[in-house]
């Protein structure tokens, strides 16, 4: 794919501080896009300041994906410093509690329905009138979770399924204005965050963490976790033109996912 694939493109990408999120931060860089950051945390924001592209193509902000008031406020800023935009990617999500249904505290299901599907309604109804100025592609990353049950992660389930709903809507709602949707479901990422979920469903199966690593390991036909590189690489591909006709999609990059328990 061509270097300046993206060349100028104005991308909005949510919870992009670290992981997955500034990985595809740094790919749309490379291929030339200007990349509006945000994510909750300051103090990894903070440190992105450093960046070589800060305030150049690369600008930051600390917006609360799942307060509405805050992603408004976004939009009024943002809208005073483009005319459009040609992408948004709703990275925002958590990985919830770990538990049987009828011992989840109650807050804890509420959040994480709040946090993972809640912040992509917000930026997706803001956003919209930016991206009908020259249509664009709406990428909104769920997981396998979103295509099989998930035994003691029904929160993260439940809010990563209905991400695909969203999706599958949006894409008919917005294909008349040329805006692309499509959602990306990532397999076990390796990384800190997947570190901590085996670690939490360990402690709650009572099995060592090596063992369960295994056993995720076994549930892809690949028997590999996925990288953060991978998902950048269907970014990419999505948001060009070689993908210019792909819409209501739900692209897997996973390994293949066999089972989920």
């Amino acid at each position: 794919m061509k270097q300046q694939t993206l060349l100028n493109k104005n991308i909005i990408i949510t919870a992009a501080a670290d992981g997955i999120g500034l990985t595809i931060v740094e790919y749309c860089l490379n291929y030339g896009a200007n990349v509006f950051l945000t994510d909750v945390n300051q103090k990894k924001l903070s440190i992105l300041k450093k960046h070589p592209q800060y305030n150049k193509k690369l600008f930051i902000k600390k917006v609360k994906a799942n307060n509405p008031k805050e992603v408004m406020k976004y939009f009024v800023d943002t809208k005073k410093k483009v005319r459009s935009v040609d992408a948004l990617i709703n990275n925002v999500g958590i990985a919830g509690p770990t538990g049987n249904i009828e011992n989840l505290d109650i807050e804890e299901w509420k959040n994480t329905i709040d946090v993972n599907i809640n912040s992509h309604f917000y930026f997706s109804k803001y956003f919209i009138p930016l991206l009908k100025k020259n249509g664009g592609s709406i990428i909104n990353i769920s997981s396998t979770a979103g295509l099989f049950g998930f035994p003691l992660r029904a929160p993260y389930a439940a809010s990563k399924w209905a991400t695909i709903g969203l999706t599958k809507s949006l894409a008919m709602e917005l294909g008349e204005f040329n805006i692309r949707v499509n959602a990306i479901c990532p397999g076990s990422v390796s990384g800190d965050r997947m570190n901590k979920v085996i670690e939490a469903k360990a402690k709650s199966l009572g099995i060592s963490k090596t063992k369960l690593q295994k056993d995720f390991e076994s549930m892809t036909s690949l028997h590999t976790f996925v990288d953060k590189e991978d998902i950048a690489n269907m970014v990419i591909f999505l948001l060009s033109d070689d993908a210019k006709k792909i819409s209501g999609q739900v692209m897997t990059v996973d390994g293949n996912t066999e089972r989920m328990n």
